[in-house]
C-alpha cells in the first residue's frame, strides 16, 4: 500500500511539473507583454520628469537623448517663482478635496437608498445614471456656463466644484451599488435584532464594509477634478485668484517660443499630489477594484 501511494505521489508530482512546463511559455509571454505595456505607459512620465531637469540647451536640441548629464533646477525655479502659483495649488487642493469628500458621502447614501429600498422609478433612476455617463463633457460646457452665470457662480471655485460633483456622482453611485448589494441583508437584520438603529448600522457597519469602493471612486473623482482644464478655462474668466493649477501652465505657453522646461516642471509638480494620493490609498484601492464583501 505504501509503495503504491509513493508511486502515485511521484506520478502526481511529475504531472504537475509537466503542467508547469506547458504553462510556462504562455506565462512568460504574458509577463513580457505586461512589461512592455508598463514601459509604454511609464515612458511619457519619465520623459516629462527628465525634461523638467534638463537644461534649456538640451531641451531645445535637435538630437534629444533619454538622459542628461547636467541636471538643472532652473525650470522648477521658474515655476515656483511664478506669481500666485501657491494660490493656484491651494485652489486645486480645495476643489479636488471638496469634490472627493462630497461625492463619496452623497454616493454612499444614494447607493444605499437605491439598493436597500424599493420605490417608484428606481430602475429608471439607475438607467439615468448610466445615460449621464454617456454625455460628453464638451457638449455640456456652454449650457453649464450659462447656468453658472445665472446663479452668479462665475469666477468662483463653486463653478468648478458643482460640475465635477455632478459628473462624478453617477459613476460613484453605480459602482458603490455593487458594494452595498454584496453586504448580506442577514447582517443588517442581525444588527437590528441586537438593537442597532438604522443610522448606527449605516455608519458603523455598512460604511466600513463599502469603504474600499469609496476609495476606488474617490480616485476617479480626484484625478478628473485635479486635472481639469476645460471648466477652469471656461468658468474662471477674469478673477485669476480663483484659478486652479492647470491654468498655471498657460503662463509658459508664449507666442514666440514655448518654455518647455517650465511646462514639464509644472506638470511634474502637478503629478506629485496624484502620486501621493495613490500611495495613501493603494491598499484600499486594490481591494476596492478587486471586489466587494462576500457572504
Amino acid at each position: 500500500m505504501s509503495a503504491t501511494t509513493d508511486s502515485a505521489a511521484r506520478g502526481g508530482t511529475r504531472g504537475a511539473r509537466t503542467l508547469l512546463r506547458v504553462k510556462r511559455p504562455g506565462r512568460l509571454a504574458a509577463e513580457a507583454v505586461a512589461l512592455l505595456i508598463a514601459v509604454a505607459v511609464a515612458f511619457p512620465l519619465y520623459w516629462m520628469v527628465l525634461s523638467a531637469f534638463k537644461p534649456a540647451g538640451e531641451i531645445q536640441s535637435t538630437d534629444p537623448r533619454p538622459w542628461t548629464l547636467a541636471p538643472s533646477l532652473d525650470s522648477f525655479r521658474r515655476v515656483f517663482e511664478q506669481q500666485d502659483f501657491g494660490r493656484y495649488f491651494l485652489n486645486s487642493l480645495l476643489v479636488a478635496g471638496t469634490v472627493v469628500i462630497a461625492s463619496a458621502l452623497i454616493a454612499f447614501l444614494a447607493a444605499t437608498a437605491v439598493t436597500r429600498f424599493r420605490f417608484k422609478f428606481r430602475t429608471t433612476l439607475l438607467i439615468m445614471f448610466l445615460v449621464a455617463q454617456m454625455v460628453p463633457v464638451e457638449a455640456l460646457t456652454i449650457p453649464l456656463f450659462f447656468l453658472m452665470r445665472d446663479f452668479g457662480q462665475l469666477n468662483t471655485l463653486g463653478s468648478l466644484i458643482l460640475p465635477h460633483l455632478a459628473f462624478s456622482l453617477p459613476f460613484a453611485i453605480w459602482m458603490l451599488r455593487g458594494f452595498v448589494k454584496a453586504v448580506p441583508e442577514a447582517l443588517e437584520e442581525a444588527a437590528y435584532i441586537d438593537g442597532a438603529s438604522r443610522t448606527r448600522f449605516l455608519w458603523q457597519i455598512l460604511f466600513p464594509l463599502v469603504f474600499p469602493g469609496l476609495v476606488a471612486t474617490s480616485v476617479f473623482s480626484f484625478i478628473t477634478t485635479w486635472n481639469d482644464f476645460l471648466f477652469a478655462k471656461s468658468f474662471i474668466i477674469s478673477d485669476t485668484s480663483q484659478s486652479t493649477l492647470p491654468m498655471a501652465l498657460l503662463v509658459f505657453f508664449k507666442p514666440d517660443e514655448n518654455d518647455w522646461g517650465g511646462i514639464m516642471a509644472a506638470s511634474t509638480v502637478m503629478t506629485i499630489p496624484v502620486l501621493v494620493f495613490f500611495v495613501l490609498v493603494q491598499r484600499r484601492l486594490v481591494s476596492g477594484l478587486g471586489g466587494a464583501v462576500k457572504d
